[in-house]
């Protein structure tokens, strides 16, 4: 990868390393080159115990190795965010105020966005 360090999508419970999707990585690491700006990762993947506690979806994506939260603290920043995201082809997004979720997970509806509050 180009634009990021395996270990920025370590489990942030500090126990557990990455059990990352390649294709999902790959993806991920040509959006951040398109977006020209910073990707943040706030949480890549996750294990089962923190995954319960921080209230995650008994389903999350982030317990594939298929998911990831990036940092989005302006306008601007996550639109350049999405806007890559969307080009090199993720069709699972969630948005909120300050991080973007996305997902490859295949067994999940495609061509969705969401809205956290």
């Amino acid at each position: 990868m180009k634009h990021f360090e395996l270990g920025e999508f370590d489990c942030p419970c500090g126990n557990c390393t990455a059990s990352m999707d390649t294709e999902f990585l790959d993806a991920l690491d040509e959006a951040r080159e398109l977006a020209g700006v910073p990707f943040s990762i706030n949480s890549g993947y996750r294990c089962i115990d923190h995954n319960k506690s921080v209230g995650g979806s008994k389903t999350s994506s982030h317990l594939l190795g298929v998911a990831a939260d990036i940092a989005a603290r302006d306008g601007v920043t996550r639109f350049a965010i999405v806007d890559a995201l969307i080009n090199v082809g993720f069709t699972r997004l969630g948005v909120r105020k300050d991080f973007i979720h996305v997902d490859l997970d295949a067994e999940k509806p495609r061509k969705v966005m969401w809205m956290y509050k």
